[in-house]
């Protein structure tokens, strides 16, 4: 497999170069190189540094969303062909990840269902505004190993409470962990409400998600 071209890869996830990054994902496939490679060799390296270089202070948001975008240009390119010939990726478990009710901001919540994907958990973004109940009904169709659960306003917070209670109520706590995150959540907020876990960032949620599977 060729050094430069997994290198390359990397490099356009680093770069944010979403267009570059499929255009590496093409010629991946045409080389005969497969899709997990092309993942886990290449374009998940660059995500990783993205994340490094961001916790260090030498990236930002922006850098990030970008980062985010090559990396799901990439893998929308190889995923017919994982599915053609039957590859999965080992996924460390299934997330159910929305923007509580009364809240439309996505970036932080779309951020780390890219991170998450691109570090092996399988993601059902329910999207922005979601129904209490909807991320109730979808942890229970798709038996799902975390909720997690964005607020940006200190008006929709009390939403997080209001799922976990939900989770509660119908017997999914305990089988279900919360991972809460969002600019005005913090950590004795998340303690409060019985999440399990907390980030306040798409970077630290990866880790906390790790550890709420019991991953290393």
């Amino acid at each position: 497999m060729s050094e430069e071209l997994l290198k390359a890869m990397a490099q356009s996830v680093i770069e944010g170069d979403a267009d570059k990054s499929a255009e590496l994902a093409q010629q991946a496939l045409a080389q005969g190189i497969a899709p997990l490679e092309a993942i886990n060799k290449g374009f998940v390296l660059g995500v990783n540094e993205v994340g490094r270089q961001y916790a260090a202070g030498d990236m930002f948001l922006p850098d990030l969303v970008m980062a985010g975008e090559a990396m799901k240009a990439a893998v929308s390119v190889l995923e017919p062909e994982m599915h053609r010939t039957g590859a999965e990726r080992k996924m460390l478990g299934k997330v159910v990840l929305g923007t509580v009710k009364g809240d439309i901001h996505e970036i932080g919540k779309t951020l780390v269902g890219t991170m998450l994907t691109a570090n092996g958990f399988q993601v059902f973004d329910l999207g922005t505004d979601v129904p209490t109940m909807k991320f109730v009904d979808k942890a229970r169709e798709v038996n799902a190993d975390i909720v997690g659960l964005s607020a940006l306003l200190t008006t929709t917070m009390t939403g997080q409470r209001q799922v976990i209670e939900a989770l509660d109520e119908a017997g999914l706590k305990g089988k279900v962990k919360v991972m809460v995150g969002g600019a005005p959540v913090t950590r004795s907020w998340a303690d409060e409400i019985g999440a399990e876990g907390y980030s306040e960032d798409a970077i630290g949620a990866v880790a906390v998600a790790r550890k709420l599977m019991g991953i290393a």
